[in-house]
């Protein structure tokens, strides 16, 4: 029989991501978060209306580590999974129980530059450098309207590659 399981959700987090350690030597990293992704549909008069789904996501080892450290509640986020179901039977009344979630293989930096981040810590001052906090995840520029290099929530996509040159970094383009 095949079979393909695939999850890709794209949605905002409902709480900062929480990070956990296994216990070992060589512990891993379980970073868990909650998305919030919504439909949004007509309704029978015509008037446009969300309906959120609200979806559990767990993510292993350094991909969890980056994603906590650059993300936050309210934050876009687009990941790319699989479905997981954990059943267990209740310690009080017995009975089975069971809980559908998504385990993350993989995530991307969302959202544009100029303020509308992707969700990055605010920086310590001498953390920033050109164009914003190193720990964005806009996408794109980030840096505050007065042109200067704060942190307004965003910040590049370059993770941990280090610092970006000042400028609009396009200087070596082509065209």
């Amino acid at each position: 029989m095949a079979s393909y399981n695939k999850v890709i959700l794209m949605g905002n987090l409902t709480r900062d991501p929480e990070l956990r350690y296994t216990q070992g030597g060589n512990s891993t990293a379980i970073c868990k978060v909650g998305l919030a992704v919504n439909r949004r549909y007509k309704n029978q008069q015509g008037e446009w209306v969300e309906k959120p789904t609200f979806v559990d996501v767990t993510i292993f080892g350094n991909r969890g580590e980056a994603f906590e450290k650059y993300h936050r509640k309210g934050a876009t986020a687009f990941i790319e999974g699989r479905l997981e179901l954990d059943t267990w039977e209740d310690k009080n009344s017995g009975q089975k129980r069971s809980k559908l979630y998504v385990i993350a293989d993989n995530w991307e930096f969302t959202g544009g530059g100029r303020g509308e981040g992707g969700g990055g810590r605010p920086g310590k001052e001498e953390d920033r450098v050109g164009w914003g906090s190193q720990g964005g995840g806009g996408g794109g520029r980030s840096q505050s309207q007065d042109g200067g290099g704060g942190n307004s929530g965003g910040g590049g996509s370059y993770g941990d590659y280090g610092a970006q040159p000042a400028g609009d970094g396009f200087e070596d383009t082509p065209f």
